[in-house]
């Protein structure tokens, strides 16, 4: 069933995913695909499929820095395949290690500036999470650097920009955003899921507990 689950979630299937959590309480969110490594949280930021990354983010096992064979977290690879709508999810939930990095030791960031994603800078300047520029004694986080190496010059002037100011610069991108004072805040699931964790902990107080799942995930019921 976890299989199912995982090619599901990696195509985006919303309501045959919340289905099959719903029928499979005891089911293992985190389990990966493959050699590779690749959990269903993994596949969806692959694929952009924002919804199923809320979904999934909503459940109360499941483990939101989980790595692959490679070192990269969801959260990375969604960074690296400029897959914005998943990246906002994900800059909402503060379980999330935004500045992981892989085996290799680069960063999301790094992975975002090289390949232009500028969008996704931009989101992740307003969301207010630390952001690791990297120093050039490490090509592998050196964001601007691999900004300028690949001739992203709109990622270079707003990294710079933020690396100057980044008071000025957060402000500045979020009325190029036409994002208003408090509209960029927690994700509402998070809230829910905490306080159904908290509460799921004196009600059932063991390591996992499954009861009641439907109750657990935005949707099940």
């Amino acid at each position: 069933m976890e299989e199912d689950f995982c090619g599901t979630a990696s195509d985006g299937k919303v309501e045959e995913m919340k289905e099959i959590l719903r029928d499979n309480p005891t089911l293992d969110v985190n389990w990966t695909k493959d050699e590779d490594g690749c959990s269903a949280l993994y596949l969806t930021c692959s694929n952009g499929h924002d919804s199923a990354v809320s979904v999934l983010l909503a459940h109360p096992d499941i483990d939101v820095n989980l790595k692959n064979m490679n070192g990269d977290t969801p959260f990375g690879n969604a960074c690296y395949h400029g897959n914005t709508s998943c990246v906002q999810e994900m800059l909402k939930d503060s379980r999330v290690n935004v500045n992981e990095v892989n085996q290799y030791g680069c960063t999301p960031l790094y992975w975002a500036a090289y390949f232009g994603h500028v969008d996704i800078i931009r989101w992740w300047i307003v969301s207010g999470r630390e952001m690791d520029l990297g120093t050039p004694e490490r090509e592998e986080t050196d964001a601007v650097g691999a900004a300028k190496q690949e001739g992203r010059t709109d990622v270079v002037t707003l990294l710079e920009r933020f690396k100057s100011d980044p008071t000025k610069t957060r402000s500045e991108v979020k009325m190029e955003l036409g994002i208003t004072t408090g509209q960029y805040s927690c994700h509402p699931s998070s809230i829910i899921r905490n306080l159904f964790v908290l509460f799921a902990q004196f009600r059932f107080p063991c390591d996992h507990p499954t009861q009641a799942h439907a109750a657990r995930v935005p949707g099940l019921s």
